[in-house]
Protein backbone atom coordinates (compact mmCIF):
# COMPACT_ATOMS: atom_id res chain seq x y z
CA UNK A 1 0.00 0.00 0.00
CA UNK A 2 1.14 3.54 -0.64
CA UNK A 3 2.00 6.04 2.09
CA UNK A 4 -0.84 8.48 2.90
CA UNK A 5 0.11 12.09 1.99
CA UNK A 6 -0.13 14.54 4.92
CA UNK A 7 -2.77 17.31 4.49
CA UNK A 8 -1.32 20.81 4.01
CA UNK A 9 -2.72 23.30 6.49
CA UNK A 10 -3.60 26.79 5.11
CA UNK A 11 -5.06 30.07 6.34
CA UNK A 12 -6.85 32.38 3.88
CA UNK A 13 -5.26 30.38 1.05
CA UNK A 14 -1.72 30.66 2.46
CA UNK A 15 0.09 27.50 3.66
CA UNK A 16 1.19 27.46 7.30
CA UNK A 17 4.88 28.31 7.66
CA UNK A 18 5.05 25.65 10.40
CA UNK A 19 2.77 22.75 9.50
CA UNK A 20 3.13 21.13 12.92
CA UNK A 21 2.27 24.30 14.88
CA UNK A 22 -0.93 26.15 15.70
CA UNK A 23 -2.01 29.21 13.66
CA UNK A 24 -1.05 31.59 16.46
CA UNK A 25 2.46 30.19 16.43
CA UNK A 26 3.27 30.68 12.73
CA UNK A 27 5.73 33.49 13.36
CA UNK A 28 6.14 37.19 12.56
CA UNK A 29 6.72 36.80 8.82
CA UNK A 30 3.50 34.81 8.40
CA UNK A 31 1.53 37.37 10.41
CA UNK A 32 2.91 40.26 8.33
CA UNK A 33 1.99 38.45 5.14
CA UNK A 34 -1.54 37.96 6.39
CA UNK A 35 -1.83 41.64 7.30
CA UNK A 36 -0.57 42.78 3.89
CA UNK A 37 -3.00 40.47 2.18
CA UNK A 38 -5.89 41.92 4.13
CA UNK A 39 -4.82 45.50 3.39
CA UNK A 40 -4.79 44.67 -0.30
CA UNK A 41 -8.34 43.40 -0.11
CA UNK A 42 -9.45 46.48 1.83
CA UNK A 43 -7.78 48.80 -0.66
CA UNK A 44 -9.41 47.06 -3.58
CA UNK A 45 -12.75 47.13 -1.84
CA UNK A 46 -12.38 50.84 -1.14
CA UNK A 47 -11.53 51.55 -4.75
CA UNK A 48 -14.56 49.60 -5.92
CA UNK A 49 -16.74 51.46 -3.42
CA UNK A 50 -15.40 54.81 -4.64
CA UNK A 51 -16.14 53.90 -8.24
CA UNK A 52 -19.61 52.79 -7.24
CA UNK A 53 -20.22 56.04 -5.36
CA UNK A 54 -19.06 58.10 -8.31
CA UNK A 55 -21.40 56.14 -10.55
CA UNK A 56 -24.28 56.81 -8.20
CA UNK A 57 -23.63 60.56 -8.04
CA UNK A 58 -23.03 61.06 -11.75
CA UNK A 59 -26.32 61.49 -13.55
CA UNK A 60 -26.99 61.39 -17.25
CA UNK A 61 -30.24 63.29 -16.75
CA UNK A 62 -29.75 66.73 -18.42
CA UNK A 63 -32.14 68.30 -15.93
CA UNK A 64 -29.74 67.50 -13.09
CA UNK A 65 -26.63 68.94 -14.74
CA UNK A 66 -25.23 72.27 -13.61
CA UNK A 67 -25.58 75.00 -16.21
CA UNK A 68 -22.28 76.44 -17.40
CA UNK A 69 -21.46 79.52 -15.37
CA UNK A 70 -23.71 78.51 -12.46
CA UNK A 71 -22.29 77.73 -9.03
CA UNK A 72 -23.26 75.52 -6.10
CA UNK A 73 -23.66 78.71 -4.05
CA UNK A 74 -26.43 79.74 -6.40
CA UNK A 75 -28.40 76.51 -5.98
CA UNK A 76 -30.76 78.03 -3.40
CA UNK A 77 -30.76 81.48 -4.96
CA UNK A 78 -33.96 83.52 -4.95
CA UNK A 79 -34.74 86.53 -7.09
CA UNK A 80 -33.51 89.76 -5.54
CA UNK A 81 -36.54 91.79 -4.38
CA UNK A 82 -37.43 94.81 -6.48
CA UNK A 83 -37.04 97.94 -4.37
CA UNK A 84 -37.30 101.68 -4.71
CA UNK A 85 -34.36 103.56 -6.14
CA UNK A 86 -35.11 106.19 -3.51
CA UNK A 87 -35.15 109.95 -3.90
CA UNK A 88 -31.43 110.25 -4.75
CA UNK A 89 -30.79 107.85 -7.65
CA UNK A 90 -28.86 110.19 -9.91
CA UNK A 91 -30.00 108.07 -12.87
CA UNK A 92 -32.22 110.70 -14.49
CA UNK A 93 -35.44 109.33 -12.99
CA UNK A 94 -35.48 112.12 -10.41
CA UNK A 95 -33.61 115.13 -11.67
CA UNK A 96 -29.87 114.87 -12.25
CA UNK A 97 -28.35 112.08 -14.31
CA UNK A 98 -24.80 110.88 -13.64
CA UNK A 99 -25.20 107.94 -16.01
CA UNK A 100 -24.97 110.30 -18.98
CA UNK A 101 -21.52 111.49 -17.91
CA UNK A 102 -18.24 110.19 -19.22
CA UNK A 103 -16.28 108.60 -16.41
CA UNK A 104 -19.17 106.93 -14.58
CA UNK A 105 -17.89 103.46 -15.51
CA UNK A 106 -15.27 102.99 -12.81
CA UNK A 107 -14.41 100.67 -9.93
CA UNK A 108 -13.14 103.20 -7.38
CA UNK A 109 -16.08 105.45 -6.54
CA UNK A 110 -14.62 107.30 -3.55
CA UNK A 111 -13.87 110.51 -5.46
CA UNK A 112 -15.90 112.76 -7.72
CA UNK A 113 -14.98 112.90 -11.40
CA UNK A 114 -15.34 115.67 -13.95
CA UNK A 115 -15.15 119.20 -12.53
CA UNK A 116 -14.44 118.02 -8.97
CA UNK A 117 -11.99 115.59 -7.47
CA UNK A 118 -13.30 115.68 -3.89
CA UNK A 119 -12.91 112.37 -2.06
CA UNK A 120 -15.46 111.02 0.40
CA UNK A 121 -14.00 110.07 3.78
CA UNK A 122 -14.78 107.01 5.85
CA UNK A 123 -13.83 103.44 6.70
CA UNK A 124 -12.70 101.63 3.51
CA UNK A 125 -15.20 99.24 1.96
CA UNK A 126 -15.14 96.92 -1.03
CA UNK A 127 -18.53 95.99 -2.44
CA UNK A 128 -18.66 92.74 -4.41
CA UNK A 129 -21.91 91.69 -6.06
CA UNK A 130 -22.22 88.42 -7.99
CA UNK A 131 -25.05 88.62 -10.52
CA UNK A 132 -26.82 85.41 -11.58
CA UNK A 133 -29.06 84.95 -14.60
CA UNK A 134 -32.00 83.03 -13.14
CA UNK A 135 -33.73 82.75 -16.51
CA UNK A 136 -30.68 80.82 -17.71
CA UNK A 137 -30.21 78.27 -14.94
CA UNK A 138 -28.46 80.67 -12.55
CA UNK A 139 -25.57 81.15 -14.93
CA UNK A 140 -23.12 83.94 -14.21
CA UNK A 141 -24.66 87.05 -15.75
CA UNK A 142 -21.63 88.18 -17.70
CA UNK A 143 -21.81 91.58 -19.38
CA UNK A 144 -24.59 93.19 -17.36
CA UNK A 145 -23.87 96.69 -16.09
CA UNK A 146 -24.41 97.44 -12.41
CA UNK A 147 -24.87 101.00 -11.14
CA UNK A 148 -24.25 101.31 -7.39
CA UNK A 149 -24.64 104.35 -5.13
CA UNK A 150 -24.87 105.11 -1.43
CA UNK A 151 -24.66 107.90 1.14
CA UNK A 152 -21.58 109.38 2.81
CA UNK A 153 -20.32 108.54 6.29
CA UNK A 154 -22.71 111.13 7.72
CA UNK A 155 -25.71 110.13 5.62
CA UNK A 156 -25.62 112.60 2.72
CA UNK A 157 -25.95 111.92 -1.00
CA UNK A 158 -23.82 113.49 -3.69
CA UNK A 159 -25.74 115.44 -6.36
CA UNK A 160 -28.64 116.09 -3.94
CA UNK A 161 -27.64 117.03 -0.38
CA UNK A 162 -26.87 120.62 0.49
CA UNK A 163 -23.29 121.48 -0.43
CA UNK A 164 -22.86 118.28 -2.45
CA UNK A 165 -24.87 119.24 -5.51
CA UNK A 166 -21.70 119.52 -7.61
CA UNK A 167 -20.20 116.25 -6.33
CA UNK A 168 -20.77 112.79 -7.83
CA UNK A 169 -18.68 110.60 -5.53
CA UNK A 170 -20.00 107.28 -4.18
CA UNK A 171 -21.62 106.53 -7.54
CA UNK A 172 -20.31 104.28 -10.29
CA UNK A 173 -20.94 101.57 -12.86
CA UNK A 174 -19.14 98.28 -13.37
CA UNK A 175 -19.66 95.59 -16.02
CA UNK A 176 -19.90 92.01 -14.73
CA UNK A 177 -16.99 89.74 -15.61
CA UNK A 178 -17.21 86.12 -16.79
CA UNK A 179 -18.13 85.09 -13.24
CA UNK A 180 -20.91 87.68 -13.01
CA UNK A 181 -18.90 89.71 -10.48
CA UNK A 182 -18.73 93.48 -10.12
CA UNK A 183 -16.45 95.13 -7.57
CA UNK A 184 -16.51 98.67 -6.21
CA UNK A 185 -13.97 100.37 -3.96
CA UNK A 186 -15.74 102.80 -1.66
CA UNK A 187 -16.29 103.85 1.96
CA UNK A 188 -18.73 102.33 4.42
CA UNK A 189 -21.99 104.30 4.32
CA UNK A 190 -23.43 105.92 7.41
CA UNK A 191 -26.89 105.47 8.89
CA UNK A 192 -29.32 108.36 8.55
CA UNK A 193 -32.61 108.80 10.35
CA UNK A 194 -35.36 106.42 9.35
CA UNK A 195 -33.40 103.93 7.22
CA UNK A 196 -31.36 100.83 7.89
CA UNK A 197 -27.79 101.18 6.50
CA UNK A 198 -27.91 100.20 2.85
CA UNK A 199 -26.47 100.44 -0.65
CA UNK A 200 -28.58 101.00 -3.77
CA UNK A 201 -27.98 99.29 -7.10
CA UNK A 202 -29.55 98.89 -10.51
CA UNK A 203 -28.76 96.16 -13.04
CA UNK A 204 -28.82 96.95 -16.76
CA UNK A 205 -28.59 94.51 -19.70
CA UNK A 206 -25.28 96.04 -20.80
CA UNK A 207 -23.18 99.19 -20.55
CA UNK A 208 -24.93 100.85 -23.50
CA UNK A 209 -28.27 100.62 -21.68
CA UNK A 210 -27.36 102.72 -18.63
CA UNK A 211 -28.27 106.05 -20.18
CA UNK A 212 -31.99 105.36 -19.65
CA UNK A 213 -33.14 104.23 -16.19
CA UNK A 214 -36.18 102.56 -17.80
CA UNK A 215 -33.79 99.93 -19.17
CA UNK A 216 -32.97 98.56 -15.70
CA UNK A 217 -33.79 94.86 -15.37
CA UNK A 218 -33.47 94.92 -11.57
CA UNK A 219 -33.45 97.62 -8.89
CA UNK A 220 -32.70 96.71 -5.30
CA UNK A 221 -30.74 97.47 -2.14
CA UNK A 222 -28.06 95.77 -0.07
CA UNK A 223 -28.68 95.64 3.69
CA UNK A 224 -25.51 95.96 5.77
CA UNK A 225 -24.96 93.61 8.75
CA UNK A 226 -25.44 95.15 12.19
CA UNK A 227 -22.25 93.78 13.75
CA UNK A 228 -20.18 95.46 11.07
CA UNK A 229 -22.18 98.68 11.35
CA UNK A 230 -21.55 98.75 15.11
CA UNK A 231 -17.79 98.45 14.54
CA UNK A 232 -17.69 101.11 11.85
CA UNK A 233 -19.96 103.58 13.63
CA UNK A 234 -17.65 103.63 16.65
CA UNK A 235 -15.11 105.37 14.40
CA UNK A 236 -14.62 109.10 13.93
CA UNK A 237 -16.91 110.61 11.33
CA UNK A 238 -19.82 108.28 12.02
CA UNK A 239 -21.03 109.86 15.27
CA UNK A 240 -24.59 110.54 14.06
CA UNK A 241 -24.97 106.98 12.80
CA UNK A 242 -24.83 105.51 16.30
CA UNK A 243 -28.07 107.15 17.45
CA UNK A 244 -29.79 106.69 14.10
CA UNK A 245 -29.04 102.96 14.02
CA UNK A 246 -30.38 102.55 17.55
CA UNK A 247 -33.78 103.79 16.36
CA UNK A 248 -34.25 101.38 13.44
CA UNK A 249 -34.26 97.62 12.83
CA UNK A 250 -34.44 95.48 9.71
CA UNK A 251 -37.95 94.54 10.81
CA UNK A 252 -39.10 98.18 11.01
CA UNK A 253 -37.23 99.52 7.97
CA UNK A 254 -39.63 100.62 5.22
CA UNK A 255 -37.69 98.67 2.57
CA UNK A 256 -36.39 95.53 4.29
CA UNK A 257 -39.32 94.92 6.66
CA UNK A 258 -41.13 92.49 4.33
CA UNK A 259 -38.70 89.69 5.14
CA UNK A 260 -36.06 91.41 7.30
CA UNK A 261 -33.80 91.59 4.26
CA UNK A 262 -33.49 87.80 4.02
CA UNK A 263 -32.02 87.80 0.50
CA UNK A 264 -30.49 91.28 0.71
CA UNK A 265 -28.44 91.02 3.89
CA UNK A 266 -24.79 91.05 2.86
CA UNK A 267 -21.89 89.10 4.33
CA UNK A 268 -18.96 91.10 5.66
CA UNK A 269 -15.32 90.40 6.46
CA UNK A 270 -12.39 92.59 7.48
CA UNK A 271 -11.75 95.26 10.08
CA UNK A 272 -11.91 99.03 10.49
CA UNK A 273 -8.22 99.61 9.77
CA UNK A 274 -7.89 97.65 6.53
CA UNK A 275 -11.54 97.97 5.56
CA UNK A 276 -14.46 95.62 5.07
CA UNK A 277 -15.45 93.45 2.11
CA UNK A 278 -19.22 93.35 1.59
CA UNK A 279 -20.52 90.52 -0.59
CA UNK A 280 -23.95 89.52 -1.85
CA UNK A 281 -25.24 87.07 -4.49
CA UNK A 282 -27.88 88.75 -6.65
CA UNK A 283 -30.42 86.68 -8.55
CA UNK A 284 -31.90 88.52 -11.55
CA UNK A 285 -34.83 86.93 -13.37
CA UNK A 286 -35.47 88.59 -16.72
CA UNK A 287 -38.57 86.44 -17.22
CA UNK A 288 -40.35 88.48 -14.54
CA UNK A 289 -41.26 92.14 -14.76
CA UNK A 290 -38.86 94.61 -13.15
CA UNK A 291 -40.98 96.53 -10.69
CA UNK A 292 -38.49 98.58 -8.73
CA UNK A 293 -37.12 102.06 -9.25
CA UNK A 294 -38.93 105.32 -8.66
CA UNK A 295 -39.71 106.76 -5.26
CA UNK A 296 -39.71 104.95 -1.97
CA UNK A 297 -43.14 104.22 -0.50
CA UNK A 298 -44.64 107.24 1.19
CA UNK A 299 -44.84 107.08 4.93
CA UNK A 300 -41.26 105.83 5.25
CA UNK A 301 -39.71 106.72 8.56
CA UNK A 302 -38.11 109.92 9.58
CA UNK A 303 -37.55 111.85 6.38
CA UNK A 304 -39.42 114.90 7.47
CA UNK A 305 -39.49 116.25 3.91
CA UNK A 306 -35.75 116.89 3.78
CA UNK A 307 -32.88 115.09 2.18
CA UNK A 308 -29.97 114.09 4.43
CA UNK A 309 -27.93 117.20 5.00
CA UNK A 310 -30.95 119.48 5.19
CA UNK A 311 -31.56 120.30 1.53
CA UNK A 312 -35.05 120.35 0.05
CA UNK A 313 -36.31 117.08 -1.38
CA UNK A 314 -36.03 116.75 -5.14
CA UNK A 315 -39.22 117.72 -6.95
CA UNK A 316 -41.84 115.06 -7.21
CA UNK A 317 -40.76 113.15 -4.09
CA UNK A 318 -43.23 112.25 -1.35
CA UNK A 319 -42.46 114.40 1.70
CA UNK A 320 -41.89 111.50 4.09
CA UNK A 321 -39.61 109.44 1.91
CA UNK A 322 -36.18 108.13 2.84
CA UNK A 323 -34.53 106.26 -0.05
Amino acid sequence: MGTKQQETLTYEGRPYAKQDEELVDQGLQFDIGTLMSRRGVLFAGGAVAAVGLAACTTSTDPASETTTGGTDAAADLTEIPEETAGPYPGDGSNGVDVLEESGIVRSDIRSSFGDSTTTAEGVPMTLELTIYDMANGNAAFEGVAVYAWHCTNNGEYSMYSEGLENENFLRGVQVADSNGVVTFTSIFPGCYSGRWPHIHFEVYPDEASITDSANAIATSQVALPQETCDLVYAEEGYEDSVGNLAQITLESDNVFSDDSGASQLAAASGDVSSGFVITLPVGVDTSTEAGGGGAAPSGGGGGGGEAPGGSEMPSGEPPSNNG
